[in-house]
């Protein structure tokens, strides 16, 4: 992928981070993604990486992510990383429908846009690939999760659409579903539910850590190295596939 101008939206942080840094050591051209400039600093300091501080929750922001990578040229990889959490999120009765909005906006909306916008780039040079980050959330449900839930399985739905629209060109997409990482968005889910329930942070994830056959959650290196493989030549024969990194584990 030497050479190849990759965009990673969620890049300041946690698994968007991990595999900006990876797509940049394999020899990408890569443009993190992010809200926050110190996170985005701090990566570019790390390695050759560009940067564009925008939000993927609005059209106009995804127009200006993909013109501003257009900068280095056609776009080939796209990693469609950035979210918001479900901490926030009541049983449905509850749900206050802002909430549900803006994780459309973050979670569904924003890939949507970026890919429509991307895509074009990879149809006319006949190769891209393009990585959806969904989760374990978007394979099954889980109470106070409604919007989290809905748009995650979504995401697969559009994934494994635009893998039919794109394959005739030499272009793949496919997604990763990965369960608990120690994220900064899952330290505040888990912040939000100790507190409820009146237990440490650290309980919860021993908790979570024992539910896994592992015995542990993930890395977010772990989720990066499979999306990278998804973004490299020797993943051209895989199109249209959700794949599970979740250490045997279904959530």
């Amino acid at each position: 992928m030497r050479g190849r101008v990759a965009v990673v939206t969620g890049a300041g942080r946690g698994m968007g981070r991990a595999t900006a840094l990876a797509l940049s050591e394999r020899g990408a051209r890569v443009v993190g993604v992010a809200r926050t400039e110190s996170e985005l600093d701090e990566l570019a300091r790390e390695a050759p990486v560009e940067i564009v501080v925008e939000s993927v929750s609005t059209e106009e922001g995804c127009r200006r992510i993909v013109e501003e990578a257009r900068r280095l040229g056609p776009i080939a990889i796209l990693v469609n990383n950035a979210g918001i959490g479900s901490y926030g999120e009541r049983p449905i009765w509850d749900q206050e429908p802002a909430v549900w909005r803006a994780s459309m906006d973050v979670n569904l909306d924003g890939p949507f846009h970026l890919t429509r916008l991307a895509a074009r780039d990879m149809i006319e040079q006949r190769w891209g690939r393009i990585v959806m980050v969904s989760s374990t959330a978007g394979e099954v449900g889980a109470a106070a999760t409604s919007a989290y839930c809905a748009a995650k399985h979504g995401l697969l739905g559009l994934m494994r659409a635009v893998a039919q629209d794109v394959a005739p060109f030499g272009v793949t997409c496919n997604a990763v579903c990965p369960g608990w990482v120690r994220t900064q968005m899952a330290e505040t889910h888990t912040e939000h539910e100790a507190k409820a329930r009146g237990i440490s942070v650290e309980e919860i994830w021993a908790e979570r850590a024992s539910e896994y056959p592992a015995g542990r959650v993930l890395d977010a290196e772990e989720v990066a190295a499979t999306i990278v493989f998804l973004a490299s030549e020797e993943a051209s024969g895989v199109n249209g596939e959700a794949i599970t990194v979740a250490l045997g584990s279904l959530w």
